[in-house]
C-alpha cells in the first residue's frame, strides 16, 4: 500500500475550512423561526408518508463524478486513506487523454473522478447548483479507523455528533464520513 496523501501542496485547499457550514454565520432567532416555518410549509405540501408515496422512477445513483488535478494523488487519498478500492480506470470519452476512474463506496455505488489535461478548472468553490458535500456511510469500526488515518495524515476535520467527520479531499471537495446506517440520519429514517 502506498503512503496515504495529505490534502496536497495547494495552500488555498488547505486554507479552506473543513466545516460542513463553510464558516457561515448563524442566523438570528427571528430568521431561524421564519426558515423553520417555510420548511414546515414545504414539508406539508410535498412530503408524503413512506406508504403513501409512489415508487421512485430511478434505480439509484450510478456514480457521482468529480474533477481532480492529479489521478495518482486522488487514488492514494480515496483508496489508501479512506479505504474505497479503485475498481476501474479508462480514458474519458468526453476528453481524449483524460482519465475516468471509479472507487467502490459500497452497495453497488461508486464515486468517479476524471482529470482534465490542458484545462484549468480553477479551485473548488461552493456555488448554487454545486456540490456542498458528499456523505458516505461507513460501519462504525471503519469510521474509527478512517478517523485514525485522517489524524495520522494530519488532515483537519470537524467531528460532529460522534457520527460525522467533515473534511476536504485532495482538490478541496468537502466530504463527510457518517457512521449512521444508510437511510438513517440523526435518528430519523430518510427513506
Amino acid at each position: 500500500m502506498s503512503e496515504p496523501t495529505t490534502q496536497g501542496d495547494d495552500a488555498a485547499v488547505e486554507a479552506m475550512p473543513a466545516s460542513y457550514s463553510a464558516g457561515a454565520s448563524e442566523v438570528d432567532g427571528a430568521e431561524r423561526a421564519r426558515l423553520t416555518a417555510e420548511r414546515d410549509r414545504i414539508r406539508a405540501a410535498y412530503e408524503r408518508p413512506r406508504d403513501d408515496r409512489p415508487p421512485s422512477t430511478a434505480r439509484g445513483v450510478h456514480h457521482v463524478a468529480l474533477i481532480c488535478a492529479d489521478v495518482e494523488r486522488t487514488t492514494r487519498f480515496y483508496q489508501d486513506l479512506l479505504g474505497f478500492p479503485l475498481v476501474t480506470m479508462f480514458e474519458n470519452r468526453d476528453l481524449p487523454g483524460s482519465t475516468h476512474f471509479f472507487f467502490d463506496i459500497g452497495h453497488g455505488n461508486t464515486i468517479a473522478f476524471f482529470d482534465l489535461p490542458g484545462v484549468d478548472p480553477g479551485p473548488y468553490a461552493e456555488v448554487l447548483g454545486g456540490l456542498h458535500h458528499l456523505a458516505i456511510s461507513i460501519e462504525w469500526d471503519h469510521w474509527r479507523a478512517a478517523k485514525d488515518r485522517l489524524d495520522q495524515a494530519g488532515i483537519a476535520y470537524d467531528h460532529v455528533d460522534e457520527t460525522s467527520l467533515y473534511f476536504r479531499g485532495p482538490d478541496g471537495e468537502r466530504l463527510e464520513l457518517i457512521a449512521d446506517p444508510l437511510r438513517w440520519m440523526y435518528g430519523h429514517r430518510v427513506d
